[in-house]
């Protein structure tokens, strides 16, 4: 179940793999406000374009109640 490696010739690169460093890494830039406010920008326009088009479909989906369902002679048995 669990393969055994392979002989490695350099003892470094076999303990590579167990190696945590303690040097923590640099705290991420805080977004500017235009950035946050282009965010928010480009949420709302993909939820406002999914939004219309469901609106937009709605009419394509549903059907007719109004008409008479239509069958077809064939159905009928002529």
């Amino acid at each position: 179940m669990f393969r055994r490696r392979e002989p490695v010739p350099f003892a470094f690169l076999a303990e590579a793999d167990r190696f945590r460093s303690n040097v923590a890494p640099p705290p991420r830039p805080r977004a500017s406000a235009g950035e946050i406010a282009g965010r928010w920008l480009l949420g709302l326009t993909l939820v406002a374009g999914l939004v219309g088009a469901l609106i937009l479909g709605m009419p394509a989906l549903s059907t007719p109640s109004s008409t008479p369902t239509q069958h077809s002679q064939a159905a009928q048995g002529h």
